[in-house]
């Protein structure tokens, strides 16, 4: 039995994380939840939101499936994600966004992988106060994490089937930090010449992705740019509802939706748990259960066809409703 660390977060995170496994658990899969709180509310009794309890799991389990963690803004606390990771070294962040069925968008047939620098950039957290009027952040890219992330990149276009790398940079403007980032993945795109590779600025590629967001396959960016353009691409297909992300390194990985804790609705069966479970549906494939993770996403597809949706995504569902729901349907597709 495979053992997996499972974060529950806070806010609505403990509520999306238990439909999710329910959803797991429904289709046949066993695995031994090692099951740690990270966030806000663990912070008066453990002086910290994310306890080194947790780095330590994950280390131990090398994967986990994580939900939303608050972190307290202006009280002196890293972002908890930011945190892990750093510690945990997972430079490679991921975030597919496709169309998913009978969730009305702007755009047909979406389908853009984001790759994302994970580790550098102006999220290193390197800032001073200059005098009490000026404040700088120091951007930091590095060939060495560049031209990893950039292997990431076109590693997964061709494990993949996909056609094409664009890499995203303001490199005209920025021309030391991004244009070191551009010249390590044109190094890298070199030794992949069965994927085609492009260049982009910033600024064109979000103006383009609005316009004909059809055009993009795999986008490569540096931490800041991959960022916004990530949840930008949320936007195309549904929002943030129901985009799934992986944090990937050499040793760990760790698997998350990417949208927030949302205390406001927290405890009100009212939580969309579709981005939650596309992560662990990310999660599966990941680890090597594909026929229960393309079971899962089936029974997810069923239902949304079905008219099935949580407020969120224009239905009147509630989280338990659409779980439940979701889960019927699995019964059927696991007894075929």
């Amino acid at each position: 039995m495979r053992t997996i660390t499972l974060i529950k977060g806070d806010g609505i995170g403990p509520e999306i994380t238990d439909a999710v496994i329910k959803i797991i658990n429904a289709s046949g899969i066993a695995i031994d939840w090692d099951i740690q709180k990270a966030g806000a509310d663990i912070i008066e009794t453990e002086g910290s939101p994310l306890p080194k309890r947790v780095i330590d799991s994950v280390k131990k389990n090398k994967v986990a499936l994580k939900s939303p963690v608050t972190t307290p803004i202006g009280k002196g606390f890293r972002s908890v994600n930011v945190q892990l990771r750093k510690e945990l070294d997972l430079y490679a962040n991921l975030r597919p966004c496709y169309n998913l069925p009978n969730i009305k968008t702007r755009y047909d047939k979406v389908d853009i992988v984001v790759v994302r620098e994970n580790t550098e950039d102006l999220y290193a957290g390197i800032e001073r106060q200059i005098d009490e009027n000026t404040a700088e952040s120091i951007k930091r890219i590095t060939r060495g994490a560049s031209e990893r992330i950039a292997k990431f990149a076109f590693d997964y276009a061709v494990n993949n089937n996909r056609k094409e790398v664009c890499v995203v940079t303001k490199a005209n403007i920025c021309k030391l930090s991004d244009g070191l980032f551009l010249e390590s993945a044109r190094k890298i795109a070199s030794l992949y010449p069965q994927i085609a590779f492009r260049e982009i600025l910033v600024d064109n590629c979000c103006m383009q992705l609005v316009q004909n967001p059809n055009q993009f396959d795999v986008l490569l960016l540096p931490n800041l740019y991959g960022d916004i353009v990530s949840d930008l691409c949320a936007g195309l297909v549904g929002g943030l509802g129901i985009a799934q992300g992986a944090n990937i390194g050499t040793d760990y990985a760790v698997f998350e939706p990417v949208h927030g804790s949302a205390p406001d609705i927290a405890g009100q069966d009212k939580a969309n748990p579709t981005a939650m479970l596309m992560s662990a549906i990310e999660m599966l494939n990941y680890i090597g259960e594909n026929e229960a993770a393309q079971k899962i996403k089936l029974a997810l597809f069923e239902t949304l066809n079905a008219g099935i949706k949580t407020a969120d995504l224009g239905g009147s569902a509630s989280c338990s409703t659409f779980t439940q729901a979701i889960i019927d349907r699995l019964a059927i597709l696991t007894k075929v």
